[in-house]
């Protein structure tokens, strides 16, 4: 190691330190995620402006941080497939009632699917007041590979239809889906769950000393699953310095200045967005600022490590300790949030490119012959799309081929494109998040008392809310 590596490392570990000091204290929650953003977001400037971007000492600082922040990222994911088959089988045991069952994944599908039908349009609206367009773009070396790789993924891509998509969530080895091996492992989960769940149910009065002893059995695992995500969540606030730190060293500010309209197209539809979701909250006769303060931390976390489905743990313990929402169903909208319909990713993202890409090939994109196949092809190409990085190239190609729009030329956009996903995963999050409040709240189900209160809830001795 040389010097100035052994110096920023030396910064960071104060700042680590700094962070714990805060937490032996008993700050909030809220304080010490926002503090550990704030505090990467300095220091990954300073790295920046006294290094630049590229340089070798800059690179190596990265890659110690990654232990770090992508260290924690691993063991949320770590985590999110026993959370969900305990949370599930769990929930389903207590409701003993496939109707209240089917209530919630019907309006928690629902509400995702339509929100991302407004994002589209959100995309589409965004683009025409920017005025974006592709033509004329200039390629550099990295944009040209990044293009040469969205044409060789996709045939793969032309190959996914909705009946395929809905198959592959039917677990053939469930056991193979509880590594995550695929992009659709969270719900072939969450599938296998809801059948062991009501396979249980159904021998409640047939065996009942049976279900008794795997009703005790499934609470235990609950208990010790959740005491993994307290001490996992502990982490959050240095995982989010970590995290922000290498993105805010690593960013190129002449690449952000070249595609600025997009960026601020892009953040500008996200905050309408997020906008909408608060309409929603707001509809369902709850407080939109109450909930952005208690689902703030969970948003920073999915801001940096830019992965919906690492932000599932988080997701479930912030509506279940902070907005009353009972796990089930909390359970259903994280896991389902995570691969279907997501609002940034798969609704304005794939929008505002089919938008930009359109007119290269001598097309008119705000015509009803053209917008109408958009917005039914993102809606429903929106089931089954990872939530994890990638997730939104993916989205893209699916669009792009569907609507015949050459997709090489997304990659015209790889140079700002972390920088536009943080906002997208967190908009993804908030969406998950909504999808389960408002279906809580339709169905009666909120805690309100939870829900108004602004008290410090300690989990376990860990004060994980503000």
């Amino acid at each position: 190691m040389n010097f100035p590596l052994i110096l920023n490392l030396a910064i960071a570990l104060a700042v680590c330190a700094f962070l714990y000091r805060l937490q032996a204290t008993h700050a909030s929650f809220t304080k010490r995620v926002f503090t550990g953003l704030g505090l990467g977001v300095l220091l990954g400037a300073a790295f920046q402006l006294v290094y630049g971007a590229t340089s070798p000492v800059l690179t190596d600082t990265s890659a110690w941080l990654d232990v770090v922040g992508s260290g924690y990222v691993k063991l949320l994911q770590m985590i999110v497939m026993p959370l969900i088959m305990v949370s599930i089988i769990q929930a389903i045991l207590k409701l003993r009632n496939a109707k209240s069952l089917g209530k919630i994944s019907s309006i928690t599908i629902g509400t995702l699917l339509a929100t991302t039908f407004v994002a589209a349009c959100i995309g589409i609206l965004m683009a025409k007041l920017f005025g974006l367009t592709a033509v004329g773009l200039t390629s550099s070396a990295a944009e040209i590979a990044r293009g040469h790789y969205m044409d060789a993924k996709l045939v793969s891509a032309q190959q996914i239809s909705l009946p395929n998509t809905i198959l592959s969530f039917i677990p053939s080895n469930p056991f193979l889906d509880m590594t995550g091996a695929r992009s659709t492992s969270t719900i072939a989960v969450v599938l296998f769950s809801i059948f062991i769940g009501v396979s249980a149910t159904g021998i409640a009065g047939k065996k009942p000393e049976v279900f008794t002893s795997f009703n005790h059995f499934i609470h235990v695992a609950h208990v010790i699953v959740m005491r993994m995500v307290t001490l996992v969540l502990r982490l959050t606030p240095f995982g989010v310095f970590a995290l922000m730190t290498q993105v805010v060293a690593s960013s190129s500010v002449d690449s952000i200045l070249n595609l600025i309209s997009f960026v601020a197209a892009s953040y500008s539809a996200l905050a309408l967005m997020f906008g909408v979701h608060l309409l929603l909250v707001a509809a369902v006769g709850l407080s939109p600022a109450r909930f952005v303060r208690k689902v703030f931390p969970v948003l920073a976390f999915a801001f940096t490590s830019r992965t919906s489905a690492g932000a599932i743990p988080m997701s479930v313990q912030t509506q279940t300790s902070r907005l009353g929402t009972p796990e089930g169903i909390a359970n259903f909208a994280a896991s389902f949030g995570s691969t279907i319909g997501q609002n940034g990713c798969a609704g304005i993202y794939p929008a505002m490119l089919a938008v930009m890409i359109a007119p290269t090939v001598g097309i008119d994109p705000f015509t009803v012959h053209f917008l109408l196949p958009l917005l039914g092809i993102i809606t429903i190409g929106s089931v089954g799309v990872a939530g994890v990085g990638g997730g939104a190239t993916f989205a893209a190609l699916i669009v792009l081929s569907a609507m015949n729009l050459p997709v090489a030329l997304a990659g015209l956009l790889i140079s700002i494109e972390p920088l536009i996903d943080m906002g997208r995963t967190a908009l993804n999050v908030s969406g998950s998040i909504t999808a389960g409040t408002v279906t809580s709240r339709v169905l009666g189900e909120t805690d309100m008392a939870v829900f108004n209160s602004d008290a410090v809830i300690n989990l376990d001795g860990d004060q994980l809310v503000a």
